[in-house]
């Protein structure tokens, strides 16, 4: 007499798995998106060149991922526990870039570092205006004027 066999278990995705799934469809977002700028030669690489590298690259890292993410949890058992937090990040990244083109650069990074280490982190308010200020006004300086990039200034002029 044969037994009956166990039904076969449930296959169900894991978290690195649909991480790596991810990951590689934002790399063919941006090398879709890439496709307007020309990519040029080794010798010679057009604006396209490095996007379309680094589009390969996250690619190819992110089947890596997928493909290797079968022992992770698995993604109906993983807890949101931070889910808040991160939507929080989330939103305050968005008013970000939607500020900067309105007040500017140096305001617009001051006062989202402020709120990241101020308001979410609860750090001590003189670090905090400290380094929310300070980065502000070094890296613009750093990029605006060595660099060269043009950054967004405020309509006050700062």
């Amino acid at each position: 007499m044969t037994q009956p066999s166990d039904p076969p278990a449930k296959r169900q995705l894991r978290s690195d798995q649909v991480s790596g799934l991810m990951l590689a469809a934002l790399a063919l977002y941006v090398w879709w998106m890439n496709r307007a700028y020309p990519i040029g030669t080794l010798a010679e690489p057009g604006p396209g060149y490095v996007p379309l590298l680094l589009a390969i690259f996250m690619g190819v890292m992110g089947v890596l991922v997928a493909l290797g993410g079968g022992k992770s949890e698995p993604l109906a058992a993983m807890e949101w526990t931070e889910a808040k937090r991160a939507f929080a990040l989330l939103v305050a990244c968005g008013v970000a870039a939607f500020a900067l083109e309105r007040l500017g650069y140096r305001i617009t990074m001051a006062a989202l570092l402020i709120f990241f280490l101020g308001v979410m982190e609860r750090r001590k308010p003189m670090m905090v205006a400290a380094v929310g200020i300070g980065f502000a006004l070094i890296t613009y300086y750093l990029f605006a004027t060595l660099l060269r990039v043009p950054l967004p200034v405020s309509p006050w002029g700062f």
